[in-house]
């Protein structure tokens, strides 16, 4: 599904909240930490390379400082220091961007889902984030 061109579209990924609703994530994430995380990254890396949203994607650090990444491949990923989490940059984010961009929320966490909702963002399930990007995956194989 692409966003319109009007205004610049960004998804925005709850990382450690998709990775435990995934099963086949939530399994590579028991076997080594960064297994779970690598292999989203690699997926969201897809999405955003055969649609028209801008992926930003945001974990819950313990580090003393927030980490930022660029990717040459457009995807941002974002680690929160000890002192955050991913809720709050994503509250921030939204809070911030909501009038300018389209901004889409990936997340299980009902909670955040109302509160994102009600600042102006779509809200996509961790499921309904998965069918988009499978979707996008098959269309991606056909094509090639």
């Amino acid at each position: 599904m692409s966003a319109p061109q009007s205004v610049p579209a960004y998804l925005l990924v709850d990382g450690n909240n998709i990775i435990h609703a995934w099963p086949d994530l939530l399994a590579l994430h028991r076997r080594r930490r960064g297994l779970g995380h690598g292999e989203l990254c690699q997926r969201l890396r897809q999405f955003h390379d055969q649609s028209d949203y801008r992926v930003v994607v945001v974990f819950d650090g313990k580090g003393r400082k927030k980490v930022e990444e660029r990717e040459p491949s457009g995807l941002q990923v974002i680690y929160t220091d000890g002192g955050s989490t991913a809720d709050d940059v994503i509250e921030r984010l939204v809070a911030k961007y909501a009038g300018t961009c389209r901004l889409v929320v990936a997340t299980d966490d009902f909670a955040e889902q109302n509160l994102v909702a009600a600042m102006g963002a779509e809200v996509w399930s961790a499921k309904s984030l998965r069918a988009q990007v499978d979707a996008n995956e098959g269309e991606w194989r056909r094509w090639v």
